[in-house]
């Protein structure tokens, strides 16, 4: 897998060296480990997906671009199954990812402990509202795409910072959107089409 991704352009190779340290098939539901390594969406229960490894590599290199130290703390909306977020550990000191939903709250908490993962802490709670603990964060990365991008997110990114999410374009899809907190305010990219899972408010018990 890890080699394909090389293959691709634009691809951090510490991204991809952290990759190669956490086995995705662990994270996955049984059926579906023969595909574990593919470069295909999953389901992972709950209405819920685990990203292409793609999508990840290249939202993760994108985090981390024209830093030459490694990150601090990074905030994850959207925890889903962990696998993001044990990708994260291995280029920051620490993680904390918000789900909303329960099951995959503690799905995602036993995976992470099993796979050996304790920079990462996983919250049961709104991840439109970020994180306010553990902010400033030198990272925010979305697996969820919304309208417009929180304002809680931008409010908790240190200078600095950089913020990659899906976002709804003015073609009414979804694109990929990079920010980044400058001296004289936010810079705002906007990229490639995506299509993630909406970004919702509010809990799932």
């Amino acid at each position: 897998m890890v080699q394909r991704l090389r293959q691709q352009p634009d691809m951090d190779e510490r991204v991809l060296q952290s990759m190669a340290q956490v086995p995705r098939h662990r994270f996955v539901e049984s059926a579906l480990v023969n595909q574990a390594y593919a470069d295909t969406s999953l389901p992972i229960g709950w209405g819920q997906t685990i990203s292409k490894p793609s999508v990840v590599a290249r939202m993760l290199s994108l985090l981390i671009h024209g830093r030459t130290s490694t990150l601090g703390r990074v905030l994850e909306v959207g925890t889903g199954c962990g696998y993001q977020a044990a990708v994260l550990a291995g280029l920051a000191r620490h993680v904390a990812s918000v789900e909303r939903i329960q099951g995959l709250y503690a799905l995602a908490k036993r995976q992470l402990s099993e796979s050996g993962v304790r920079n990462a802490n996983v919250v049961f709670g709104d991840g439109m509202r970020g994180y306010r603990p553990s902010a400033p964060y030198d990272g925010i990365v979305a697996a969820a795409g919304g309208e417009d991008i929180p304002q809680a997110w931008l409010d908790q990114l240190a200078l600095g910072g950089r913020l990659v999410a899906p976002c709804t374009s003015p073609s009414g899809g979804q694109s990929l959107v990079v920010i980044e907190h400058t001296v004289t305010g936010f810079t705002r990219q906007q990229l490639e089409a995506v299509q993630f899972v909406p970004l919702k408010s509010g809990l799932v018990s």
